[in-house]
């Protein structure tokens, strides 16, 4: 009687991290120090990097700078432990957008894709029938990749300014209650697309209603409160659509999705420019190219993700509204009134997917440096008819996502980096997302590096000379031993005879 052979037993996530921990190893991760310790009388400890923001490219440069042999790194979150990032947060659609295909964040380790994770927790053939990432399983992924290279995140900490200290930059913060200050050589903004200013509700909305009457999508939602609810939804991207879901899932009596274009957009221009080339060498482009690819964003914009079109269109309470602008609202005491061109509409909450507006000033960790910064405004005249207040407003950043000073004197703003949606215009819309990781996290490490090597660069020559590391095992006595040898080889050739030294 034949017996099967046993099914070999699947492999661990944490089988995974030490595989992965092996193949790092092989690739002779991590490099070795290279900073030394800068003496402080105080005995304050002095972080090489201060990262702002433990979401998906706070942990994938922290990871990176690992990797090339710093050693004092600290990543500060301002949510809890687990819910770095929008994935358990504000984000609410079912999938990523991001193709499978181009996560880059992996460093070419395949044991540190989320290809091998995914196929590791689910099975091979889970991989290979999805269409797109689950968004909790991305979070899932991305704090199992924080493990594997055992970065520690300081949670519930606000980042309250970001300012010059002697040599030095201050991060202060506050943390349970208490005011701290951290000291770092330099600082990278990992704080997502509100990064540059903060989320956007018209002014027309928030003076005509009460503050309970409508919510940000990017913010927290009630949605059990919307039970019953006619609900007015302003703005068709993927937040209009998967706030609109959720609401719908919820009990909502009904969900107006209302936008200002006359037809969703059907192309997304990210693809197009998601290339080897494009993402590597954007900087490298004019300031006139950059501007105007800002500009196209802008006007063309993105559509909806697939799953989330569909998934609202199959309810029979959810209308799509093209072509219907808010002009005005008023609260009457029936329902809140929205007047469009074609009428006025009814509803009792309203959602608001306005995205964000652009305003360095608004952010906390932004305080000290903000109008030190050089904006696109002030470097670049564009052509008659390309103007933008909006893209004015970012700031026009280096090669390396560094700010660079209005003034020559303020050195200390170029330690300072933004990973973040202020890159819109500098380095394009695709740099700081996970398709955009591949390419422009080592960029920005490049300009970490570049930076700590600049401000010690008057260091190099004496700790070069004073530089030790013995590379031939030669004992203490070896100049002894050495003569003593000579001296021998002296005498035996005094004492040859003539015959022995010709070889006869």
């Amino acid at each position: 009687m034949m017996i099967a052979p046993l099914e070999a037993p699947r492999m661990t996530l944490d089988d995974l991290k030490q595989e992965a921990l092996g193949d790092l190893a092989a690739l002779g991760y991590p490099s070795a120090p290279w900073l030394s310790v800068l003496p402080r009388p105080d005995a304050a400890e002095i972080a090489d990097v201060i990262i702002v923001g433990g979401g998906q490219s706070g942990v994938t440069i922290a990871a990176a700078l690992k990797w090339d042999g710093l050693r004092h790194i600290r990543v500060l979150d301002r949510g809890a432990a687990g819910e770095e990032g929008p994935w358990l947060t504000f984000a609410r659609m079912e999938e990523l957008r991001t193709p499978k295909t181009t996560v880059g964040n992996e460093f070419n380790v395949v044991n540190l894709s989320v290809r091998r994770w995914y196929e590791t927790r689910y099975g091979r053939q889970a991989w290979a029938d999805l269409s797109r990432i689950p968004r909790t399983d991305w979070k899932a992924y991305l704090d199992w990749y924080a493990d594997v290279f055992d970065i520690e995140i300081t949670n519930h900490c606000e980042v309250l300014d970001v300012a010059p200290e002697g040599g030095l930059i201050a991060v202060t913060t506050m943390i349970g209650g208490k005011i701290e200050k951290a000291l770092a050589r330099t600082v990278v903004l990992a704080t997502g697309y509100d990064g540059a200013g903060a989320w956007r509700v018209p002014p027309f909305v928030s003076a005509a209603l009460a503050p309970e009457k409508f919510d940000h999508t990017n913010g927290p939602v009630d949605f059990g409160a919307l039970k019953g609810l006619r609900v007015g939804m302003l703005g068709h991207g993927a937040s209009a659509f998967d706030n609109a879901i959720k609401a719908l899932e919820a009990g909502a009596a009904s969900v107006d999705l209302c936008f200002r274009r006359a037809r969703l957009p059907r192309t997304n221009p990210h693809r197009a420019i998601e290339t080897p080339g494009m993402m590597t060498h954007y900087p490298d482009l004019s300031d006139t190219t950059r501007w105007d690819i800002a500009r196209f964003f802008r006007s063309a914009d993105q559509p909806p993700p697939v799953r989330s079109f569909e998934t609202a269109m199959r309810f029979e309470n959810f209308r799509l509204r093209p072509a219907t602008p808010w002009l005005d609202i008023s609260q009457k005491a029936d329902a809140i009134h929205v007047t469009t061109p074609d009428g006025v509409l009814e509803f009792d909450h309203l959602l608001l997917a306005t995205g964000m507006d652009v305003d360095l000033s608004v952010r906390p960790e932004l305080k000290t440096i903000a109008d030190k910064i050089a904006l696109w405004g002030e470097r670049y005249t564009p052509q008659d008819g390309t103007e933008d207040a909006r893209l004015a407003r970012h700031p026009y950043l280096d090669g390396f996502y560094g700010f660079i000073p209005k003034h020559p004197d303020e050195t200390w703003v170029s330690r300072v980096f933004a990973f973040n949606s202020s890159s819109f215009v500098s380095h394009g819309p695709h740099s700081t997302s996970i398709s955009g990781h591949k390419h422009a996290v080592p960029r920005l490490v490049r300009g970490v590096l570049r930076r700590l090597l600049l401000d010690r660069e008057a260091d190099i020559v004496p700790e070069l000379e004073c530089y030790i590391s013995p590379d031939l095992p030669i004992p203490d006595d070896f100049e002894s031993a050495i003569a003593e040898a000579n001296r021998q080889a002296a005498s035996a050739t005094e004492t040859d005879t003539p015959a022995v030294r010709s070889g006869t």
